[in-house]
Formats: C-alpha cells, sequence, structure tokens
C-alpha cells in the first residue's frame, strides 16, 4: 500500500508540473526528441536512430537560436566492395551544434538548421573482418529540417550529415554518416 501512495503522489506532482508548464512563457525551451531514418548512400550504414537535446531561445517570435546536442546510432551494413564481402561497424554521431530556426507563425510549418562539428563514436575499425582503416573521428555536421510545430509539439523531415572527406574509404565504399529521417520532439518550457 505504501507503494501505492507513492506512486499516487508521484503522478500528482507529475500533472502538477506539466499544467503549470503549459502556462510559462515560452522564448526559453529545452526540447527533447527522438528521430529515426535511413543512411544515405546506404553504403557502410543502413539505418538510423537517434535521441536530440537541444535548448532554444526565441530572439523574436518567428525566430529562435540555441545549441543542440544529442546521439545517432548507425547501424553498419554489409556491403560487397570490388568482390569482397565487408562487415561494416555500427557507429554513433555525438554533435554539438549551433541551432537556427524560422517560424513564420505561431503555429504551423517551420524551417531550420543545426550547424557544428559531429563527434563519431563506436569500433576504432570501420569494418570488422577485413584489414580496414580507422574509423573517422568527426567533421563538419549539418541537419537541415522542416516541420510543423504547436507549443508542445516539433513534428520533422530532416537530414543529417557529418562530412568526413575520404578517412575510412574501403576500396570503393565511401565512408557514409549521413541520414534522411523523420523525428518528434517535445517543447520544455523554461520561461523568461
Amino acid at each position: 500500500m505504501n507503494s501505492m501512495k507513492k506512486s499516487i503522489f508521484a503522478l500528482g506532482l507529475m500533472t502538477a508540473g506539466l499544467m503549470s508548464a503549459q502556462s510559462a512563457d515560452m522564448t526559453n525551451m529545452l526540447k527533447v526528441g527522438i528521430n529515426g531514418g535511413i543512411a544515405v548512400p546506404a553504403e557502410n550504414a543502413g539505418g538510423t536512430v537517434g535521441l536530440d537535446v537541444s535548448y532554444q531561445n526565441l530572439v523574436t517570435p518567428g525566430f529562435g537560436l540555441g545549441i543542440a546536442t544529442g546521439y545517432s546510432h548507425f547501424f553498419g551494413r554489409n556491403n560487397t566492395v570490388n568482390g569482397v564481402d565487408i562487415d561494416n561497424n555500427d557507429f554513433g554521431v555525438i554533435p554539438v551544434a549551433a541551432l537556427i530556426r524560422f517560424y513564420p507563425k505561431q503555429m504551423g510549418f517551420y524551417l531550420g538548421t543545426d550547424l557544428g562539428y559531429g563527434f563519431i563514436v563506436g569500433d576504432d575499425k570501420v569494418a570488422s573482418n577485413v584489414g580496414s582503416p580507422d574509423r573517422p573521428d568527426g567533421g563538419f555536421y549539418i541537419k537541415p529540417e522542416i516541420g510543423y510545430h504547436n507549443q508542445d509539439w516539433n513534428f520533422s523531415l530532416q537530414y543529417q550529415k557529418t562530412f568526413t572527406g575520404n578517412k575510412g574509404e574501403i576500396g570503393d565504399q565511401k565512408y557514409n554518416a549521413g541520414a534522411i529521417g523523420v523525428g518528434v520532439g517535445y517543447n520544455i518550457p523554461l520561461g523568461k
């Protein structure tokens, strides 16, 4: 019975917190979301899932600036290059980026991008079954998106890419840390 009381108390606190959050000023907010997509081109990776975390300040009602980070996990894809089967390793991208958003209306479509550096993490090698080059450490990161927003939610179509140059190539297989996908995020107001 004691755990039931604690559960009801915790649920009450969460409800009160959400109710007060709805009336808070939406100038400063924390955005938390998830995303998923397909690697393009799909050479060394097949798909991706991730978590987005960002802070945004509305400089004007239609223009927001902030910082963004998160984690995107790319699932390694088997590939055949010049007759050799390659078992590509999974890897992750952790961006550290500036967030830029344009909101033409208070609710509706928006445009934005994240620009910064993407740290690539995971196995030290690109592939596990061949004499593989070292995995790139990272590069310039960009994530343009178009979406729909209201006070609480953001729904987007996005492209993310970490540019690695020619690092991590195996024969004709280029190293790709890019994907097209969809995302959904929730806005948590932080007050004035």
